[in-house]
């Protein structure tokens, strides 16, 4: 690649006309999930840090069209949502929000609308939107400017886990309970339930064609019928494994389901499986369902040639399984997965049940699939033994995939560090480092990062926020200006 010229990674599919600016508006970056931004991010050059303190893990960060980030954080103590309103070129926050507690996942998934308000369900089962604004005296307030009661849709013991808003602007939900449902203009909500047993544990999406849910046992497609009634146009059970993994939250799929494809960005839709031994892509036509491929991926030995070195991120390899918790990249006819296997997760969310084997090392590992040109088929283009510990997010602006690393030995310990760490898409190289953190307080827990539209990348921590800011240590920088290379 020559210089200042960037790979043709893409398309994004269209942006919805009900969400935030695009890459910054959802979890995943999009309404389609597929954690690829038209943002750039800072690069392997020079970089500084700054952290936010919050005492919470912060899974959701979030930018809307007046440059200010919105992060739904879960305090420390006590696992209470909180709303935070930040100014990333700052490091204090301007405001906050707490929120009504629900399930560990519930509440996780928000998204900002085009208004810039966050959209998302509290513990009390109301859909909330949630706007800021500023008084004359230079004060920031986070406020509910609209709620809206599900509790007739969703039971008493039942928390919302996926939200999303579709292109027609009904805001599509699923609940761990595994019901779907839809809410319309007016704050009518209509449900369809999944079959007894199945649970929802991640984000749901939303495209052109249909409404995507992942649930314990079965990738789902659906679509509004008459008077919004949410309706099952196919679904594809897969191969669940025998239990839930360590390094994953449940038992099944760890993936959001991602649209993606090479015209309109959401040809096909992808998820990870949780097959004993070695796991699988799965990719599907999103019109039909149809399978494309079923891709082994994330080799449990830890994958082929170490791309970037045989530096501290690898440590000793040592056996190792097979899994993901993270929502794919997926873009064009690529899709990129990264290995989550026996990552140290604090706590898991009631229910899960216990992982077989309880721990094991965490390897990492990423794979890059290709869709054939044809659509009749996939080919692994590259696997590495990166130890990525947040969900990686592609550039389509500069060509990188930015993630975090945990760095250490395989056997985690409360020594380990992470650091900022930026990947060749093309080939899977490490390229560079920059130190995060030198503790567990700097834990990124395999959350999502944020790429801001002025180039830095904010990563959710156990304890806060860290801001990876293009150019040397200024204001409020803690870290010195230098990253590490990583010889290819």
């Amino acid at each position: 690649m020559t210089a200042g010229a960037a790979p043709a990674w893409g398309p994004l599919a269209p942006p919805n006309p009900h969400l935030g600016p695009q890459g910054t508006s959802t979890m995943h970056g999009d309404a389609e999930s597929s954690d690829a931004t038209p943002l750039a991010g800072p690069g392997t050059g020079d970089v500084s840090t700054v952290t936010y303190n919050l005492a919470s893990a912060c899974p959701t960060l979030l930018q809307g069209s007046d440059g200010l980030v919105v992060s739904l954080c879960t305090t420390m103590i006590g696992q209470n949502p909180t709303v935070y309103l930040l100014d990333p070129a700052d490091s204090g926050t301007l405001a906050k929000l707490e929120l009504t507690k629900g399930s560990l996942l519930g509440g996780v998934y928000a998204y900002l609308d085009s208004e810039d308000r966050l959209v998302v369900v509290d513990g009390t089962r109301h859909l909330l939107r949630i706007g800021h604004t500023q008084a004359q005296d230079g004060k920031w307030t986070l406020s509910v400017d609209e709620s809206t009661d599900l509790t007739s849709a969703i039971p008493d013991d039942d928390n919302v886990t996926g939200l999303a808003p579709d292109l027609d602007g009904i805001v599509w939900f699923a609940t761990g309970g595994g019901i779907v449902g839809t809410v319309d203009a007016d704050g009518n909500a209509r449900t369809v339930s999944l079959p007894e047993g199945e649970e929802v544990q991640n984000s749901i999406s939303t495209s052109v064609e249909g409404t995507a849910v992942a649930s314990t046992y079965a990738t789902y497609q659906l679509s509004a019928g008459p008077d919004f009634e949410p309706q099952i146009d196919w679904r594809q059970p897969y191969d669940r494994g025998s239990a839930r993994k360590p390094g994953q939250l449940s038992w099944g799929t760890g993936s959001t389901p991602t649209y993606f494809g090479p015209t309109a960005g959401s040809e096909y839709l992808t998820i990870v499986d949780n097959a004993d031994g070695q796991v699988n892509l799965l990719v599907y036509r999103s019109a039909t369902g149809e399978e494309v491929c079923k891709e082994p991926v994330l080799p449990p030995s830890g994958g082929g040639s170490l791309a970037g070195g045989s530096g501290s991120l690898s440590g000793s390899l040592g056996a190792g399984g097979s899994g993901s918790e993270n929502s794919p990249i997926a873009v064009g006819r690529s899709v990129f997965v990264a290995g989550t296997y026996g990552y140290p997760y604090p706590t898991v969310p009631a229910g899960a049940g216990e992982a077989v084997p309880s721990s094991a090392p965490f390897n990492g590992g990423m794979t890059r699939v290709d869709v054939d040109a044809d659509g009749e088929g996939c080919t692994t283009v590259w696997e590495n033994e990166v130890r990525s510990s947040a969900v990686p997010q592609l550039s389509i602006a500069d060509g990188n995939i930015y993630t975090a690393v945990r760095e250490g030995l395989d056997a985690t310990t409360p020594l380990d560090g992470f650091a900022y760490a930026v990947i060749d898409p093309e080939t899977g190289d490490l390229l560079m480092t920059h130190p995060i953190s030198s503790s567990l307080l700097g834990d990124t827990l395999q959350m999502a990062a944020l790429i801001t539209d002025d180039g830095r990348y904010m990563q959710g921590t156990i304890s806060g926020i860290v801001s990876v800011n293009p150019g040397s240590a200024g204001s409020g920088g803690s870290d010195d200006s230098s990253g590490t290379s990583a010889d290819s």
